[in-house]
């Protein structure tokens, strides 16, 4: 991204810091989060910060190996602003003070007293009296570095908000970046005008440069993209495709695990549409065999991956030796996928595009997405014009109705799985609930239960439906759907697909589930 200004946010392993990459990307701010562990000097000089963030952590920084950055960060001349943990490793490097011990920790919502001095980066802040935050810290600062002022107080807080303007040095004892700490986005946006952002990263912009990028990476050679019928997916074929024209071959691979009638969808839309060349490859008996007798959802997932890999592999041999092997990899996937570049938090699940692919393959990856979130995918799509029912079809997951389906895949489980999850989407959609829901799908549980239809005992399997609310797929809460309407629901899934005879709704947010149940 040489073209746009960057901001560093530097990973001290809080489970949130993704949350403060949204908030900078909302604010049209390019930035990337890097783990502290992969930060030195040569880094900072070869990505050039135009400001930098420290994120909260775990860790307390009088900790054997606590997390620290490279001291030179604080001689780069360019605004830091330290959050939770970041606020306490500034004071620390600085020459302030640290502390723990009983009655200084503080979870939870809290209340942020001004001192009365003003500070550009609370512009629009205390205008009515104390500001609610979000605090989630044990150690609290008991000495502030020197050159810093406070500027705002809570009860086990004293220096909630400190800095030192004449070095554009800013610290927080709270997470502005979570939704407790109502005007949080002000505070970021205020820190990013202060180190003069422009605020100019678009996605016209991202479409134009992600262009360049892909052109200059593949040069003449041909690309096989791994095509799944999803939004990403098929974003990243689009805009690849506008790159490199007919140098690109997509791939449908069918393994068995799609949804009722999906395959026809995706290879009409893009044979029709997009005129882009496409083999539909019908590989279900490869994946379902493979699959059989598996039971733990990472092999699943790792089996899934591998099979994806041969596939490819043979049809990049098909198509006359392409080079490159393109996918619709998102920032969040990278992130739950692996401890972000070795950093310090820890790996949620394996996602099967995820982690490279094997040298004995051939190809290098294309990733033109992997630096955006899921409602930047679509902005994106937007952008290449695709069509607006498209873009706002709910996430597929890679892995299909594997990880819908908890326990051993058998092809009877499938087929029940794939007519119940039609039923219920079409009752989503015949209520005008389709736009609201971030993600909605049934699965099908590893158990049976003793039922009466009919006035006869049945012994069938039980259905789980899930719909979730989200901006980025990070986070989410259950959709709260009306008793009436689950109940229809049940009621039609029950009557119309033979094999189910119970179902549950799950209420589950995220954290501390995931999306899926696999």
């Amino acid at each position: 991204m040489t073209h746009h200004d960057r901001l560093l946010i530097i990973d001290f392993g809080s489970q949130v810091t993704q949350l403060i990459a949204r908030r900078l990307r909302e604010l049209n701010v390019y930035c990337e989060i890097h783990p502290f562990n992969r930060v030195d000097e040569a880094f900072l000089k070869a990505f050039a910060p135009k400001a930098i963030i420290f994120s909260g952590g775990p860790a307390s920084v009088y900790s054997e190996g606590a997390p620290m950055p490279p001291r030179g960060v604080f001689d780069l001349g360019v605004p830091i602003l330290g959050i939770c943990y970041g606020q306490q490793v500034m004071m620390h490097m600085l020459g302030g003070k640290v502390e723990g011990g009983h009655g200084t920790a503080e979870f939870g919502k809290a209340h942020v007293t001004p001192t009365g001095e003003r500070l550009p980066l609370l512009e629009g802040w205390f205008t009515t009296g104390d500001e609610q935050v979000w605090m989630s810290h044990g150690d609290h600062v008991s000495k502030i570095a020197p050159g810093f002022r406070v500027y705002g107080t809570s009860p086990n807080a004293p220096f909630a908000i400190t800095a030192d303007p004449a070095r554009r040095f800013y610290a927080v004892q709270f997470h502005p970046e979570v939704h407790h700490t109502p005007k949080g986005a002000q505070l970021y946006e205020n820190f990013v005008r202060l180190a003069g952002f422009k605020g100019d990263w678009t996605m016209g912009a991202y479409r134009e440069e992600a262009i360049r990028r892909i052109r200059a990476q593949v040069g003449q050679a041909k690309v096989i993209c791994g095509l799944s019928g999803g939004v990403d997916s098929s974003v990243a074929a689009v805009l690849i495709h506008e790159a490199i024209g007919d140098q690109l071959t997509c791939v449908f691979v069918d393994h068995g695990l799609l949804r009722l009638g999906e395959a026809e969808q995706v290879v009409s839309m893009f044979r029709d549409t997009y005129n882009i060349p496409l083999i539909h490859a019908d590989e279900s008996a490869l994946f379902l065999g493979a699959l059989q007798g598996i039971s733990d959802p990472e092999v699943k997932r790792k089996t899934i991956g591998r099979l994806f890999i041969d596939v490819f592999q043979k049809h990049a041999r098909a198509v006359g030796g392409a080079e490159f092997l393109a996918q619709g990899t998102l920032y969040p996937d990278v992130i739950e996928s692996v401890s972000f570049s070795g950093g310090p938090s820890v790996t949620i699940k394996s996602h099967h595009n995820v982690g490279g692919l094997p040298e004995t393959m051939g190809l290098k990856l294309v990733e033109p997405l992997r630096e955006l979130f899921k409602d930047e995918v679509r902005a994106l799509g937007r952008e290449l014009g695709l069509p607006a029912g498209f873009i706002g079809r709910h996430p597929f997951p890679g892995p299909g109705l594997a990880i819908r389906c908890p326990g051993e895949i058998t092809t009877e489980k499938l087929d029940i799985l794939r007519r119940a999850d039609a039923v219920y989407i079409d009752q989503i959609r015949k209520h005008g609930l389709y736009d609201e829901i971030w993600q909605a799908f049934a699965a099908i549980l590893p158990m049976r239960t003793v039922g009466v239809m009919g006035d006869g005992r049945t012994y069938d399997y039980a259905l789980a439906l899930r719909a979730v609310t989200s901006v980025d797929g990070m986070t989410a809460d259950y959709y709260p759907f009306t008793h009436e309407f689950l109940g229809e629901t049940a009621t039609r899934i029950i009557n119309e697909v033979k094999g189910v005879n119970r179902v549950f709704y799950d209420c589950t947010s995220k954290p501390p589930g995931t999306i899926e149940l696999e």
